[in-house]
């Protein structure tokens, strides 16, 4: 690894959907950091991407765990003293409970903490992180978000209900407009975007596209050159075969 190379963190990242994202990073020249709560699945996926050749690092990582977070950003100023590309891929989705069919059922401790993984947890990493690109004045942070978060279409959409979902991804949606915002003229650019639906332990087999095909826009927003996008809402690459804004 040399000066020049792009430095990422990927949250969620020893399987599915972040695990195909860090492979895609490295595997165009940026040192990936992998990080997972469970350190044994985050070691081997660190051992398969290293075995690869692919460049890569792993540290454990609780992105709703105030302290997690502030040893592991210790970990990244010692080690690389910089980050430059943050993908805010941990999250958890419910929608498989019954009572998350309804707003009217659904259990407040089951959207409380959707909402604490899903947004604080985002707001948390992204608040450690951000000084440590503001050392280069060079940053790009990608929040993974849903279609099922848009405003716009959620009235007449065919997706579930799934309210606790739905709320949580809406606050990353707000919180990307709101921190791309406050962001504005220091080179860090922050962008949500959906994956849709993919082959994943949460997406399950019957989903019509691959974790690879997902992480398609997330490589693209984290690699965007300097005034790029800003503050804006994409939707999965595949679909219209290259970057294609959503409504928010």
């Amino acid at each position: 690894m040399t000066n020049q190379t792009k430095i990422a963190v990927v949250t969620g990242s020893n399987r599915g959907l972040g695990y195909a994202i860090s492979r895609k990073l490295s595997q165009i020249g940026i040192h990936v950091v992998l990080t997972s709560r469970n350190e044994t699945d985050g070691l081997a996926a660190k051992q398969q991407l290293s075995s690869e050749g692919l460049d890569v690092n792993y540290h454990l990582l609780d992105v709703t765990s105030d302290a997690s977070v502030t040893q592991f950003t210790h970990w990244l100023r010692e080690t690389y003293g910089r980050v430059d590309i943050l993908v805010n891929n941990a999250g958890i989705n419910p929608t498989a409970k019954p009572e998350e069919s309804s707003l009217l059922t659904v259990q407040l401790e089951t959207m409380r903490f959707t909402f604490e993984t899903n947004v604080l947890a985002v707001l948390r990493i992204s608040q450690a992180l951000i000084p440590l690109m503001k050392v280069n004045n060079y940053g790009r942070i990608v929040n993974v978000s849903t279609e099922m978060a848009s405003l716009s279409t959620i009235t007449n959409d065919y997706y579930p209900l799934a309210p606790s979902y739905r709320l949580s991804k809406l606050g990353v949606n707000g919180l990307t407009v709101l921190l791309a915002k406050e962001l504005q003229g220091d080179n860090i650019l922050v962008n949500a975007y959906s994956p849709g639906w993919m082959k994943t332990d949460m997406g399950g087999e019957n989903a019509p596209f691959t974790a690879e095909e997902g992480a398609e826009t997330a490589v693209y927003l984290a690699t965007l050159t300097d005034g790029g996008a800003q503050g804006l809402f994409f939707a999965e690459m595949r679909k219209f075969g290259g970057p294609i804004q959503l409504q928010w």
